[in-house]
């Protein structure tokens, strides 16, 4: 019999694997591949509805074990832990080793980053002030998504100063945590006691192993399992589970350890988390029906506008005003490579919700579909504004800066000193 290798010429070898997982890791490729699953569910969704829903629908899963759930609400509460789970990791490495771990470099974002959770909220209550259902959806603009976001940062900007996405992605780690918070104290319909216990155990041990130095993903992998099992049927929502076993693993080297066990885990699976995990979510979240009626009511249903208003102007007004009175006031000071129209481009990055946002949506409205996909489509419309207004802000301010040093430097070529 003659071998594959013979009859088919391309082998994906290590280096081909190795090479596509580092493209992964990536925040331009993500954010390329999320964006292709949005478009395609976008397609899949306006072409052939009834396709697209009866799939979302497929239940399966042991009822026995309270797990019979739609391929949705599996995409949701399972394959959306691990995202956290990275995230959770991205949040420690910020507080070990990042601009977390200094208090004084810390401060701007941490300010800036809950003054854009808060107007945000504000912004949304009063345009969606006594409309029905309003109140359901305070927490929908409150979310910024890391990925995406970056992903805009990146190609837009490359040239910027490392400080800005430094900024950007200090203030994307602290609105993560304090969205899980939302989703953990808000999102909680029922609660089993004895459930969330035995899941707050499991954590435990698994944060005691990583203190031991206790080795070997088959110990840590029937743990987390466990932690998601018992964290999904206790009635808090599971990705919890994902930040909580993020938080636990640890990012301090020992002597002689060449990458600690959350570089590792960060390294495996962000690939994972970046080209499949999210595109899923996104192709399970985004297909929403653009009909002109459909489309109609981000401009009569105030919830939809609340949605856009909270994340295109809240977001902004949240995170450059929370950073200039955090200066202005002396409790922040901002980095001499950066100037503050910098910090209004990338403010403007803020109002990319997307994963979080969407889930958010799908939680505060899971029992009336019409308002999770008029919510979907606030979201949706809200980042495509959002991205578009950063773009356009941050390519002019490269285009600034590029003619300023070129000024810089011919000034110094003909022996200006001013």
């Amino acid at each position: 019999m003659r071998r594959v290798a013979e009859i088919w010429p391309f082998r994906p070898t290590i280096h081909h694997s190795r090479t596509l997982a580092e493209a992964l890791r990536t925040e331009t490729v993500g954010g390329v591949i999320m964006l292709a699953a949005t478009v395609v569910a976008l397609i899949w969704a306006n072409v052939s509805t009834g396709s697209y829903e009866a799939l979302r629908e497929t239940t399966f899963g042991p009822a026995s074990l309270h797990l019979d759930l739609n391929l949705r609400e599996w995409v949701q509460n399972g394959l959306l832990t691990i995202f956290f789970f990275v995230a959770g990791i991205e949040v420690k490495e910020e507080f070990v080793h990042g601009e977390l771990s200094n208090l004084r470099k810390a401060a701007l974002p941490i300010l800036a980053s809950i003054a854009g959770m808060v107007v945000p909220v504000l912004v949304y209550l009063a345009v969606s002030w006594g409309a029905p259902g309003a109140g359901q959806g305070w927490a929908v603009p409150t979310a910024t998504d890391i990925a995406f976001a970056l992903a805009v940062l990146a190609v837009t900007a490359s040239a910027m100063p490392p400080a800005l996405r430094a900024f950007l992605l200090t203030c994307a780690v602290v609105d993560d945590l304090g969205a899980i918070a939302v989703i953990a104290v808000f999102f909680t319909n029922h609660l089993n006691l004895l459930a969330l216990a035995a899941g707050i155990a499991v954590v435990a041990l698994y944060g005691l192993l990583q203190a031991k130095r206790v080795r070997g993903p088959w110990i840590y992998l029937p743990l987390a399992l466990a932690a998601w099992y018992l964290v999904e049927i206790s009635g808090v929502h599971a990705t919890v589970a994902g930040v909580a076993l993020g938080l636990m693993t640890r990012v301090r080297n020992d002597p002689g350890e060449e990458n600690s066990p959350a570089e590792l885990a960060a390294h495996r699976l962000r690939p994972l988390s970046a080209g499949f995990v999210v595109p899923v979510f996104a192709f399970m979240s985004a297909g929403v029906t653009l009909a002109p009626e459909a489309l109609g009511t981000m401009f009569t249903d105030r919830v939809v506008l609340g949605v856009i208003a909270g994340l295109v102007v809240g977001k902004f007004l949240g995170v450059f005003g929370g950073a200039w009175l955090a200066v202005r006031l002396g409790l922040a000071r901002l980095s001499e490579e950066l100037h503050w129209r910098d910090m209004a481009a990338v403010s403007t990055l803020a109002g990319i919700g997307f994963t979080v946002s969407l889930l958010i949506g799908g939680l505060a409205y899971g029992d009336d579909p019409g308002r999770v996909n008029a919510v979907t489509t606030g979201v949706l419309a809200a980042s495509l504004i959002s991205s578009v207004l950063a773009a356009i802000l941050l390519r002019l301010r490269v285009r600034k800066r590029a003619g300023a040093q070129d000024d810089d430097g011919h000034r110094r070529s003909i022996g200006d000193p001013s």
